[in-house]
């Protein structure tokens, strides 16, 4: 069972950063093998649903990261063994009837599977991993693999010897030909292998904790110290939520922080239900069906809609979500900005008055519209958070840490007055020079 998710949410939390990396992917990917690499993504655009599974998988890394080990491979086996396997169809013939992998490079692979057979049997006979309870299904099915009797002749021959012509062309055909798909199977193993430890290792580097998965029914989120895992010196905040107070109202002045923290929150519940560590002090959560976060919506140009309209399609999309009677996660950091005060200000109530009828699922909306908030006071269910600045002199300070209720802080005139900017506009360039950049 997978999280429901969509490009949008993952665009938002920067799971995937840019080209050049920078994304959330890119902090756990530590990983030896483009097997391995190619998995982790599939776990990002998928993460889990059920709370059995993601608590397996998080005590599995959790172990790992206890005992603080190695991969237990060379990476350059899985180059050899990889090259080798692509050409498993052709069992070493091209279209032209010749061979498309040379002798060399045949030799090679059949040692490298050989190899992989023999470390994978080693290290799955290990005490310590043995003693992993939360891996014990996953080590008997590896175990099992390595017991059947095709294998058997990998474990006869002596480990260093050099392999006659002979037996480099039986091991081909068997590898490649009549039991590839065992072959396979193994490698996929190793692949996880390789993800358990890597994350584990990102784990103890980064001093991420490890969350535990609640019953989806208890509807909850509890996190202690929660920060952006990208950050550099970050602040940490608090934040609980349940059945009774599911909705949260944040508010905060431009630069106050609100962006980071609703993407600190909204990334370490995503990649919790991974049954990854987070970047937190201590965290327990609700499985939910979905996540859905709006934070940088573009305009939908494609179809000439606006701004205001892309947000009502996206609104309309929550609305069609939660009519499935399902559990989710939401997020909206300022909803309907695209359009008038008096418009936003009708919509948030309206939209918020709305999700606050959804008791299985949680939601937070950050807005600039704190009359909004006042509008929302008599519903029990919402929970009211804000992001403080504090002035030294015309100098905003920032916090960066919660407190509960409504702020009015507006200093927009302020930075742009402390920018210089008015200056420039009315005296010319010989004020630029003054403007912090």
């Amino acid at each position: 069972m997978f999280l429901l998710t969509d490009e949008q949410t993952i665009e938002d939390l920067g799971i995937f950063g840019k080209k050049n990396g920078g994304g959330v992917y890119d902090i756990y990917n530590r990983l030896h093998t483009r097997g391995g690499e190619a998995l982790l993504q599939e776990m990002f655009r998928h993460p889990l649903s059920d709370k059995d599974a993601v608590n397996t998988r998080s005590s599995i890394i959790e172990n790992f990261a206890q005992l603080n080990g190695t991969f237990p491979y060379n990476a350059s086996l899985f180059d050899m063994a990889e090259k080798y396997l692509a050409h498993h169809e052709e069992h070493g013939k091209s279209k032209n009837g010749q061979s498309s992998l040379g002798e060399k490079e045949i030799q090679n692979g059949v040692k490298a599977i050989i190899e992989l057979i023999r470390l994978t049997k080693e290290f799955v006979e290990r005490n310590d991993i043995k003693n992993i309870t939360a891996y014990a299904d996953e080590r008997e099915n590896i175990t099992q693999l390595l017991a059947d009797p095709a294998f058997e002749p990998v474990f006869k021959d002596q480990a260093r010897e050099k392999l006659s012509y002979a037996a480099v062309t039986a091991y081909d055909a068997l590898f490649r030909i009549s039991e590839a798909q065992k072959v396979k199977k193994l490698l996929g193993y190793i692949y996880y292998l390789d993800i358990y430890i890597s994350v584990a290792g990102t784990a103890v580097e980064r001093k991420f904790i490890f969350p535990k998965a609640l019953a989806k029914e208890r509807c909850e989120i509890k996190l202690e110290g929660v920060y952006h895992p990208s950050l550099k010196d970050p602040v940490g905040n608090d934040i609980s939520m349940h059945a009774s107070k599911n909705v949260i109202f944040l508010t905060g002045a431009n630069m106050a922080g609100k962006s980071t923290f609703l993407r600190s929150l909204s990334t370490a519940l995503y990649v919790a239900h991974m049954g990854f560590p987070v970047a937190a002090k201590a965290m327990e959560f609700s499985i939910m069906d979905g996540i859905y976060t709006t934070i940088n919506l573009p305009d939908n140009l494609g179809i000439g809609a606006s701004h205001f309209y892309a947000e009502v399609l996206r609104v309309k999309k929550m609305a069609s979500e939660l009519s499935t009677g399902k559990s989710y996660f939401i997020l909206f950091d300022e909803l309907f900005r695209g359009t008038n005060v008096k418009d936003a200000f009708e919509a948030t109530v309206a939209v918020v008055k709305g999700f606050a009828t959804k008791h299985n699922s949680m939601f937070i909306i950050s807005s600039h519209i704190v009359e909004a908030g006042e509008a929302l006071k008599d519903i029990s269910n919402i929970d009211y958070l804000y992001l403080p600045t504090r002035m030294n002199g015309h100098v905003p300070e920032y916090t960066y840490t919660l407190e509960r209720g409504i702020t009015d802080d507006r200093h927009g005139m302020v930075i742009i007055r402390n920018e210089g900017i008015l200056d420039i506009l009315k005296k010319g360039k010989k004020r630029e020079k003054n403007v912090s950049l």
